[in-house]
């Protein structure tokens, strides 16, 4: 490898793109192609870091296995932060396991690390903490100790463990400092602000107040009943049933959370079950209906009493309290993705959001007619985008369990 294919090298491990472009601009042999493409990458230009990178692929010889699974490896990052979740993560496990089979352990680290993440974006916890723990950091540079921490620290506010989290940022920032590359310290300040920003409404005996992280982990773990509205469930610290495929159920639920201690009449519970202006005979017997049905669903924690207006909620807890989101409003799991400052197309949106495709582009619709989200490109090529909402972190609004799910 001659002298400045190395020193670009070098520039690149130190976050310095511009510096990497001014020895390999104008050169377009095989390793040229792939460093450029990874500071046009660094750059956020991900349309012509693919294009580079494939072209590095394809100018390597089929005996330099490693260089090419390099480049798949750089090609699945770029992949991942222009969040095109339909890359193919069967390419992404080949190339690592060419890379151990080479002795190449660091890059194929980074390869699982690459994986973790995309697991950790489209919420599948468990599985990604099953890869996390079969990574040792401590032989890497600063950079990826740096992502590793980040990772633990993503994981652990998802599943609400606040403590872990913040230790987890402590060893980022000592990492990143050391590291000294300013991109990767200002994801770990991202990242640690959102513990220090409210996550969540606390709604009870007619009040409500902010919430953050921690202390949304504290009610959970309290002996209170929640009617989570973040999740769509009714919860204890031992019990949890969820409501998020019976939306009328959730919003009687709900309902007479926030009325708690008090009773609901029913032509208010039949406003926010059924959008009712006018009822009659027929939504009262529907009412009802609902009403048994919720009951039964939540035996295991409360009970529901008829009273003379309408329904009362009688839990097994000494109090009742409704877990409500920072900002309510339509389709805010979709802005919630959205707030990270990513732009995403609406097929990766449609997998992290575990919905169809069809659904997720009807709300970006909706939400762009409402001057809320913004796209650019065309058909295929086309991406969303907003800027991310000012004091607010969005943690429980995107797909993961909370304790007890």
């Amino acid at each position: 490898m001659d002298s400045l294919i190395t020193a670009a090298a070098r520039a690149l491990a130190a976050g310095d793109p511009l510096g990497a472009l001014k020895r390999v601009a104008l050169r377009d042999d095989a390793p040229a192609l792939a460093l450029r493409g990874i500071a046009m990458a660094q750059l956020g230009d991900f349309a012509r870091a693919k294009e580079l990178l494939r072209r590095a692929t394809r100018a390597f010889s089929a005996k330099e296995t490693v260089a090419r699974a390099r480049c798949i490896v750089a090609e699945a990052e770029i992949a991942l932060a222009s969040r095109d979740l339909g890359w193919p993560p069967k390419t992404l496990d080949a190339a690592r396991a060419t890379l151990e089979a080479h002795g190449d352990r660091s890059n194929a680290a980074y390869a699982r690390y690459l994986e973790v993440r995309r697991l950790v974006l489209i919420g599948h916890l468990d599985a990604a903490e099953r890869l996390l723990a079969d990574l040792d950091p401590s032989p890497f540079p600063p950079a990826w100790r740096t992502v590793h921490a980040l990772v633990v620290a993503g994981i652990a506010m998802r599943r609400l463990r606040t403590k872990e989290a913040r230790d987890a940022l402590s060893l980022a920032e000592s990492n990143s400092r050391e590291a000294r590359i300013p991109a990767l310290t200002a994801e770990v300040e991202s990242a640690s602000r959102m513990l220090n920003t409210p996550a969540a409404r606390l709604i009870a005996r007619g009040g409500e107040r902010l919430l953050l992280l921690n202390e949304v982990e504290a009610l959970l773990a309290s002996k209170a009943l929640v009617v989570d509205a973040c999740r769509h469930a009714v919860r204890n610290p031992s019990t949890v049933v969820s409501l998020a495929r019976r939306p009328v159920l959730f919003a009687l639920a709900r309902a007479l959370g926030e009325a708690w201690p008090g009773d609901v009449p029913r032509d208010v519970l039949l406003a926010r079950a059924f959008g009712a202006r006018f009822t009659d005979e027929s939504h009262r017997a529907r009412l009802r209906v609902e009403i048994g049905r919720l009951r039964k669903a939540l035996r295991p924690l409360a009970g529901i009493s008829a009273t003379k207006l309408g329904f009362a909620l009688a839990p097994r807890a000494e109090r009742v309290v409704v877990l409500a989101r920072p900002m309510e409003e339509e389709h805010a799991d979709v802005l919630a993705f959205l707030a990270d400052g990513e732009s995403w197309s609406s097929s990766a949106l449609a997998l992290a959001l575990g919905a169809s495709q069809r659904t997720v582009q009807r709300a970006l619709d909706s939400l762009a007619a409402a001057g809320k989200v913004q796209s650019f490109g065309q058909a295929r090529a086309r991406r969303w985008i907003t800027p991310p909402v000012p004091g607010f972190t969005t943690i429980l609004l995107l797909p993961a369990p909370l304790p007890g799910d």
